[in-house]
């Protein structure tokens, strides 16, 4: 929403009598509760989590403008964000806190729940979200395994037996781009664990505990955990979502664009506005511009992009409908110093642009 007002502002100043919609987006990452909240008439809600370590944390999930449909992030509760670079350990990384969050979301009333899988510090399977659901993970002497990815090489049993009853009548939808398989040299441990302070000895030993994972809940489930495309998203918590939660899985800006009304908004609209922190080659993959831009195609409207960085590979961004990309930075600087400026930067350079405009019409 900062991002939208500050484009909103430079327009405005350079155009008047322009008429202006705001509808901020996502992709499915950090930020895409607040985004739905903002763009439906929703609010942000506070809940007491626990963090990847364990420590309590005050985390937020979303309560759309439906009344019944509820966002929580892995971010929030379980992001590599709560964590000092020191205290990296996806052995022991926990997503229970993503659990409390989603338990927040049923006793507030929630049918349908969205989980935007993006930014986790874990590599536990979803392990500890399928614990503070109420399911319980046992060794082969039956005794409880203790949180974090490491412990699974023990796992003998998945206990399904205590998982909160209201989760047969709720909807979870996965709000994820990545395809990674769970295990594997394309798994969570191999692509995402580095990361999040994996050593290669680390990774190859989360790997075979995910394995042992898979295994048991491909047992138990009489299905092949272990390839299910999208499972190793954050750090294997897709996997759990896939299976014990059988969540369905979007594409995180589709989803977006979907409930904030993207399609009606660009109908209306003469040019459409849309940015990113760091816009290269890589960002026709499912990121936000790339999404609002095929939306705006479809109808013909012209898409111009903002961002803080312009990286490589932006030329590949016009096949996909982004016609122009502008960089807001004024000169060098510091990166303190231009995320302080990033507000007035985007208000500048938008309405640069829209002078632009105003010449060619």
């Amino acid at each position: 929403m900062e991002a939208a007002q500050a484009m909103a502002q430079g327009i405005r100043q350079a155009d008047p009598d322009a008429d202006i919609r705001l509808l901020p987006m996502a992709d499915g990452g950090e930020g895409t509760a607040q985004a739905l909240a903002d763009a439906t008439g929703g609010q942000m809600r506070r809940t007491i989590a626990h963090d990847p370590l364990g420590r309590p944390v005050a985390a937020r999930y979303a309560m759309l403008g439906d009344g019944t449909t509820a966002v929580a992030e892995t971010a929030e509760a379980s992001g590599l964000a709560l964590l000092a670079p020191d205290e990296r350990n996806p052995l022991t990384a926990t997503s229970y806190g993503t659990g409390e969050l989603i338990k927040a979301a049923l006793d507030a009333g929630a049918t349908t729940i969205i989980v935007g899988l993006g930014g986790s510090a874990t590599n536990d399977a979803g392990a500890g979200i399928l614990k503070a659901l109420g399911a319980r993970l046992l060794d082969a002497a039956g005794h409880d395994l203790e949180p974090g990815g490491a412990a699974l090489a023990d796992l003998a049993t998945i206990d399904v037996s205590g998982l909160d009853s209201r989760l047969d009548d709720v909807t979870i939808i996965a709000a994820c781009d990545v395809t990674n398989p769970l295990t594997g040299p394309n798994g969570a441990s191999a692509v995402f664990g580095p990361q999040k302070g994996a050593s290669a000895d680390d990774v190859a030993l989360l790997d075979h505990a995910l394995t042992r994972f898979a295994e048991v809940a491909g047992r138990q489930l009489g299905m092949d955990v272990a390839a299910l495309p999208g499972g190793g998203a954050a750090g294997g918590i897709g996997a759990a979502l896939l299976t014990f939660l059988h969540a369905e899985f979007k594409p995180g800006v589709d989803l977006v664009i979907d409930r904030a009304g993207l399609d009606e908004a660009v109908q209306w609209a003469d040019v459409v506005f849309t940015g990113e922190g760091s816009i290269d080659f890589q960002t026709k993959f499912g990121k936000t511009p790339a999404g609002v831009a095929k939306t705006a195609k479809r109808y013909g409207k012209p898409v111009i992009a903002v961002a803080g960085h312009i990286g490589d590979g932006i030329e590949e961004l016009h096949a996909i409908g982004i016609d122009a990309v502008f960089g807001i930075a004024p000169g060098a600087a510091d990166l303190d110093t231009l995320l302080h400026d990033a507000a007035a930067n985007v208000a500048r350079t938008a309405g640069q642009i829209t002078r632009l405009l105003k010449l060619t019409r």
